[in-house]
């Protein structure tokens, strides 16, 4: 067992994970991460949850060789099928020094606190519509709200591709949307599913209708960790403080800089992994 303190890992199948890595770094800035993206084998939404769970288990096994004690699943369809797996079955043959956690329960956990009608919609990948993790988590902390969830299977693609002001991709954020609330015109609070998806937050804000909540993930998912953090000291004292950040991906490093980019808004310095 490894006592040796490290960086607090952060891991997606893409670059919508950034968006959970900058909401974590804004609140927690005296903290030490990596950043891992499979952005050679992105996307995983349409991915069965065997692949994805291979896929997320070697990354996480990946961080943990770089000294992280702490991996936080910062890609929705990894937490919805992967990350119940990877607890059950990795960790405890790793040692009870390491963790992981997800960003679907945070983010289901505020919902009392927003919606009033008690009326919720999902909007994510296909794989994260179809495994139900939403409504099914929504359902042990909120029995008395109605969820109702749409996949925005392109969504994520025109994010990457640096179209998320374009006029297209103002069509299909309000042919989703429409589709979601003609399936219940009650909802009141929103929830973006896919970490991308805040980067179409002004497409999205024109088309959901005054009164409306939408829910990021970023804010949520950092103050959730700065609680668990706060209640388990045992974790806390394994997790680096040095402000520093460390950007790890399958894929090209130019690419990712490129991309990051768009994310970050900053220019990054990255290595390339294998993990299979």
């Amino acid at each position: 067992m490894n006592h040796t303190p490290g960086p607090i890992g952060i891991f997606d199948s893409g670059y919508g994970g950034l968006t959970i890595l900058h909401g974590i770094r804004q609140l927690l800035p005296e903290y030490d991460y990596i950043y891992l993206g499979d952005n050679a084998r992105a996307p995983y939404g349409s991915r069965s949850f065997e692949v994805v769970y291979q896929f997320t288990r070697q990354a996480v096994l990946k961080l943990f060789e770089r000294g992280c004690h702490l991996v936080i699943l910062g890609c929705n369809t990894a937490s919805a099928k992967a990350l119940r797996s990877i607890q059950e079955r990795v960790l405890p043959e790793i040692g009870s020094d390491r963790r992981v956690l997800g960003i679907i329960r945070p983010t289901v956990e505020v919902l009392g606190d927003l919606t009033q009608s008690r009326h919720v919609g999902v909007l994510a990948t296909e794989g994260t519509i179809r495994s139900n993790s939403y409504s099914l988590e929504v359902a042990k902390f909120h029995p008395d709200i109605k969820v109702s969830g749409v996949a925005c299977p392109l969504w994520a693609a025109i994010v990457e591709a640096n179209e998320a002001d374009s006029p297209g991709a103002d069509y299909f954020v309000k042919k989703r949307i429409d589709q979601l609330l003609r399936k219940d015109p009650l909802i009141d609070t929103i929830i973006l599913g896919c970490t991308h998806y805040p980067l179409l937050m002004n497409s999205i804000v024109r088309h959901v209708p005054p009164g409306v909540r939408i829910v990021p993930q970023g804010q949520y998912v950092a103050e959730s960790l700065n609680s668990y953090l706060q209640r388990h000291n045992e974790i806390d004292r394994l997790c680096t403080k040095g402000g520093t950040c460390q950007y790890l991906t399958t894929e090209s490093e130019d690419k990712f800089r490129e991309s990051a980019q768009i994310f970050l808004h900053e220019s990054v310095n990255v290595k390339h992994v294998d993990l299979d």
